[in-house]
């Protein structure tokens, strides 16, 4: 991300410089007055010290408001001399030495009483009292402006690491889901092969598990490519796994010792189910089905799929073992989080298949379309 470059530290002092001289000299050549050299040497040292603005703009403001009330004291003539004062003074303010700036007005503003007193002209003391206040209240505008500023930035790049921060964490869900989905479905495929070819029987159904060995080692690899190429910036958005999928993740995992039946009811998507819904379910049901394969010991599951204008529902049933007391490991806790960021729920308990023998695990999720869209 580029940065805004500031100005070179000499462009201010130096246009400052140039209005202040030209500008006394052109009132004092009217009034038929020469321009001494000290008052020259004054109206070149308050724009001077502009260039201490980045590093000590207290003190620089103090010395720009001695250097005009000395202007005044020796009775130089008019112009443009202050110029650097008022400048000092906006500048001290927005970079936060308000008391150096409170302090410097109020020291010149003081003395220029005291000066007009003196001299009988107490008539300009409302005048330039009233420009006091107008000047500094601008810087303080000034520097309330800079602070929103501040403040919006900050809170954008807070808002930016957050969303890098969410971004990484579903990356590290998808890679968890993919990796232990796949590896379980090899892990199963190679248990068969290894099995019929001790018994070297059936030769084509040998075949046929190291041929889902293949394919399912082919599309994690896939899928991992797809995700990791995200951290690498070449895709231009998240990947993800569509609703569509669902019927051929369901027909990879079902084999002769798992029986899966598939029941969706996706006739219309409604218009609030957008990708992240649709990914969320289909790693709902991955990571369901990888659990059922990996610790159920079931011999059939149920998955259900409804979604409507109110809400989606997902359950997945089997007549496996069950969760019973065992805690909840990485996938559970990643499915939970991924629903939960969408409004959702995650409700496991024990649940009974139809015809089955016994009752296994239900996981039943449900996300809510957003308010808008009801």
């Amino acid at each position: 991300m580029s940065t805004r470059r500031r100005p070179p530290l000499a462009v201010l002092p130096v246009a400052s410089a140039a209005i202040q001289l030209i500008g006394t000299f052109v009132i004092a050549s009217h009034q038929g007055r020469a321009l001494p050299v000290a008052a020259v040497l004054l109206l070149l040292l308050g724009p001077a010290l502009l260039l201490l603005r980045r590093v000590a703009p207290g003190p620089m403001v103090a010395a720009s408001a001695a250097v005009a009330l000395l202007y005044l004291w020796a009775g130089f003539p008019p112009g443009p001399f202050a110029l650097s004062l008022v400048l000092a003074l906006v500048l001290a303010l927005a970079s936060g030495a308000r008391w150096w700036a409170w302090g410097s007005v109020a020291g010149f503003a003081s003395g220029f009483v005291v000066l007009s007193l003196n001299r009988g002209v107490a008539g300009q003391t409302y005048a330039v009292l009233g420009w006091a206040v107008v000047i500094v209240l601008s810087g303080e505008l000034l520097r309330a402006a800079r602070l929103r500023a501040a403040e919006r930035r900050r809170a954008e790049a807070e808002r930016r690491r957050h969303q890098r921060d969410e971004e990484r964490l579903v990356l590290a869900r998808d890679i968890h889901d993919v990796v232990a989905h796949s590896l379980s479905m090899i892990n199963v495929q190679a248990s068969v092969a290894l099995h019929l070819s001790l018994k070297e029987t059936n030769p084509q159904k040998l075949v046929e598990a190291l041929e889902n060995i293949k394919y399912g080692s082919g599309q994690a690899l896939a899928e991992i490519r797809e995700v990791l190429s995200v951290l690498r910036h070449d895709a231009p958005r998240m990947p993800s796994q569509r609703l569509a999928q669902l019927p051929e993740l369901v027909n990879r995992v079902s084999s002769k010792e798992l029986s899966l039946r598939f029941e969706p009811e996706l006739s219309q998507l409604p218009a609030w189910v957008d990708e992240r819904v649709e990914n969320t379910i289909y790693r709902v049901v991955q990571e369901s089905l990888t659990n059922i394969v990996r610790h159920a010991r079931a011999t059939q599951a149920l998955i259900k799929v409804q979604i409507d204008r109110e809400h989606a529902e997902v359950s997945i049933a089997d007549d496996g073992v069950g969760m019973g007391l065992v805690a909840e490991g990485n996938g559970l806790q990643g499915l939970r989080e991924r629903v939960q960021q969408l409004g959702g729920t995650v409700v496991i308990s024990s649940g009974e298949l139809p015809a089955a023998k016994r009752s296994g695990a239900l996981i039943t999720v449900r996300i809510p379309a957003p308010q808008e869209e009801k």
